[in-house]
C-alpha cells in the first residue's frame, strides 16, 4: 500500500488560465523518504495541498485524475480523515504558530486529535528533545530556524505516519538541519513517508530514496540522484569588482537588546563602512536578526548607542527620510507584501519609476506583474520583496535570508542582480544567510554572531571557516 499516490493528476485554480499540475503521476511508500524538487512556481507546493486535502476542501479550482492517501480515494476522504494520516510543515513558520510557548504550540495540536494528557506530556518531551527546543521558551522571541525547528516538532508530535515539509531546510543552521535529518531517518526506520519539498537538494539528497523534479505543473523520477544534487549545489563565484570605503555609516558601541527577560544582544561593537558587502552569520537564535533589525532602526537598543552616519538631516526616529536611504528586506516576505498587484508592489517606493521597472524586469518578474503577491509562491514572494526594495535604490540594503525558497538558478540570478545593482549604485549590502552557496559572492567582509556577540570578523577567509571550507 502507498503512503501516496497520484495519478494523472491536474488542477488549474480559479483564477488562472493555466494548469498547476498537468498529468501528474507520483508515489510514496512507508518507511520512504523522497525530495521534491524544482523552479519555484513549479507546483511543488500545489501537490503538498492536494496531498494534504488543503486542494480542494479550502482551495477551489478545477481538479481531476486520482489521489490516494494512506491506500485510500483521497476524493472520498473528509478534511479531518486526511489530517489525522498526513501532517504538514509549511514553509511559511509563522503561519502556523498560534500559542505563547512551545510546549503550548506542540499540544494543540495533539488536542485536535484527541490525545490522551499522558501521551501529549510524552509527544511534547520527545518532540522537543529531537528538534533542541525548550517547552517554556515563548514563541515570539524566537529565530526564524527555531520557529522552523518548532513547526516540525508540532507535526512530528501529532504522530501521522506521513510527514510532508516544505522548504524545511529555510532558515535552518548546519545543527538544525542534522538534528531534522537524525529525525527524519528515524522517522524512516519505524515505517513513516516522509516527503521533503526542498531546493537544498544537496542537503537531502543523501537520504532520499527517491528524487522527483517539477516543471511547469508536470513531474520526472530523477534516476541519477547523485548528478542531480551536484549540480544543484554549486557554489557561486564573487564576479562584483568591491566598491570599499573607510568612510564609516553605521556604528553600533557597546549595544545590548534584551526582550521578555532574554537577552539577544550584549556589548555589541560594530562598523559598517560605504559600500561594502558584510555577510552576518551565526547558529539559530544568536541574535543575527535582532543585530540588523537594531542597524536598520526596527529595534531599540536597551543599552549602548548606535549612530548613523547616512543622512545628516535624519534624527533619532526612524521616519520616512530614514527608511528610503536604508532598506530592509524581511526574513518573511508576507510582512512586506501589500499592494493589489507585483508592479504596484514594486513600483509603490521607487523614486524612478523608470529604474524599478527595469528591476522588475531584471529580476523576470514581468510575467507575473499583474498578479496578486499573496497568490505567488514562496520562492516568488521573495523575489518580489527583493525586488521592491531594490527598486528604491536604497543607500543600505538588508537582506535577511534572501536566497530562502530560491532554486539554483533563480538564486544565482538573484545574487547576480544584487552585486550588479551594488556595482552600478555603490550601495552597502548586509546580508544574513545560512545558504553557502551564496555566501562567497555576497562577501567583502563577514562577522560571526555567537550568544548575541560578536565572537570573529575579517574577510571572505572568515565565511569559509564558518560554513566548512569550499571552492
Amino acid at each position: 500500500m502507498y503512503a501516496v499516490k497520484t495519478q494523472n493528476l491536474c488542477f488549474k485554480y480559479d483564477a488562472s488560465d493555466e494548469l498547476a499540475l498537468d498529468g501528474v503521476d507520483f508515489e510514496l511508500g512507508f518507511g520512504e523518504i523522497a525530495l521534491l524538487s524544482g523552479s519555484s512556481g513549479s507546483g511543488k507546493s500545489t501537490l503538498m495541498s492536494v496531498v494534504c486535502g488543503i486542494i480542494p476542501h479550502v482551495v477551489a479550482g478545477e481538479i481531476s485524475g486520482k489521489v490516494y492517501v494512506a491506500g485510500e480515494d483521497a476524493s472520498k476522504m473528509t478534511m479531518s480523515e486526511i489530517c489525522r494520516q498526513a501532517g504538514v510543515v509549511l514553509q511559511n513558520a509563522d503561519a502556523q504558530i498560534i500559542q505563547d510557548t512551545v510546549e503550548d504550540e506542540i499540544a494543540f495540536g495533539c488536542e485536535n486529535l484527541g490525545m490522551t494528557r499522558e501521551r501529549i506530556k510524552r509527544s511534547i518531551e520527545t518532540a522537543c528533545e529531537r528538534m533542541s527546543l525548550g517547552g517554556k521558551w515563548h514563541t515570539r522571541t524566537l529565530s526564524g530556524g527555531q520557529k522552523q525547528r518548532l513547526v516540525t516538532a508540532c507535526t512530528l508530535a501529532m504522530g501521522q505516519k506521513i510527514i510532508i515539509l516544505d522548504e524545511p531546510l529555510a532558515n535552518l543552521d548546519g545543527e538544525g538541519a542534522e538534528l531534522l535529518a537524525i529525525a527524519l531517518k528515524k522517522l524512516k526506520s519505524e515505517g513513516y513517508a516522509v516527503l521533503i519539498i526542498e531546493h537544498r537538494v544537496d542537503k537531502v539528497a543523501r537520504y532520499a530514496d527517491s528524487i522527483w523534479h517539477m516543471h511547469r505543473g508536470r513531474i520526472q523520477k530523477i534516476e541519477d540522484k547523485e548528478e542531480y544534487a551536484k549540480n544543484r549545489a554549486k557554489i557561486i563565484p564573487d564576479v562584483c569588482t568591491p566598491v570599499l570605503s573607510d568612510e564609516i555609516l553605521l556604528k553600533m558601541r557597546d549595544v545590548s537588546f534584551s526582550a521578555e527577560g532574554r537577552k539577544i544582544l550584549s556589548g555589541v561593537d560594530l562598523d559598517v563602512r560605504k559600500g561594502e558587502r558584510l555577510l552576518v552569520l551565526g547558529e539559530n537564535g544568536c541574535g543575527k536578526t535582532t543585530l540588523v533589525r537594531t542597524l536598520a532602526r526596527l529595534n531599540k537598543p536597551t543599552s549602548g548607542s548606535v549612530e548613523q552616519r547616512i543622512d545628516a538631516k535624519v534624527g533619532r526616529r526612524a521616519g520616512k527620510r530614514w527608511f528610503e536611504s536604508v532598506g530592509i528586506v524581511y526574513q518573511n516576505p508576507n510582512y512586506q507584501l501589500f499592494m493589489p498587484t507585483v508592479e504596484k508592489e514594486i513600483l509603490f517606493g521607487a523614486k524612478d519609476k523608470v529604474f524599478a521597472r527595469s528591476v522588475m524586469r531584471l529580476f523576470g518578474l514581468e510575467k507575473i506583474a499583474g498578479r496578486h503577491p499573496q497568490s505567488l509562491s514562496e520562492g516568488q514572494k521573495r523575489l518580489v520583496t527583493v525586488a521592491a526594495v531594490c527598486a528604491t535604490a536604497p543607500k543600505v540594503l538588508i537582506l535577511d535570508e534572501p536566497t530562502v525558497g530560491q532554486d539554483y538558478e533563480n538564486l544565482e540570478r538573484l545574487v547576480g542582480l544584487v552585486n550588479r545593482l551594488h556595482s552600478v549604485t555603490g550601495n552597502t549590502v548586509i546580508t544574513v544567510t545560512h545558504d553557502v552557496r551564496c555566501a562567497d559572492a555576497l562577501c567583502d567582509r563577514a562577522v560571526v554572531v555567537a550568544d548575541g556577540r560578536i565572537a570573529k570578523q575579517g574577510g571572505k577567509e572568515v565565511a569559509r571557516e564558518f560554513f566548512g571550507k569550499f571552492d
